[in-house]
């Protein structure tokens, strides 16, 4: 695996972690009692988007770590995803 290739599944790996992350913990306006005007009810109240990068981050890190080793060490080739015979 090439460096462009490594940071391709790192960055699929990320925003698919982060997709995974975003809707933990988050408390709505309704269901803290603090509605702004102008906004709906069901608007975060804080995100918590720092910290959420944070650890998106990391577990993205240990994720592409694993994933790499497979591909890089002979787990899956070409030839294993070739179903129809192509290669």
């Amino acid at each position: 695996m090439n460096v462009v290739s490594g940071f391709v599944l790192f960055a699929v790996i990320w925003f698919v972690t982060l997709l995974v992350a975003l809707p933990i913990g988050v408390r709505t306006q309704e269901e803290a009692g603090e509605v702004v005007p102008g906004t709906p009810a069901s608007a975060p109240v804080d995100a918590m988007m720092r910290k959420k990068f944070l650890w998106v981050t990391v577990a993205s890190v240990a994720i592409w770590a694993a994933v790499s080793a497979f591909i890089v060490w002979g787990g899956v080739s070409v030839e294993d995803i070739d179903f129809f015979n192509r290669m």
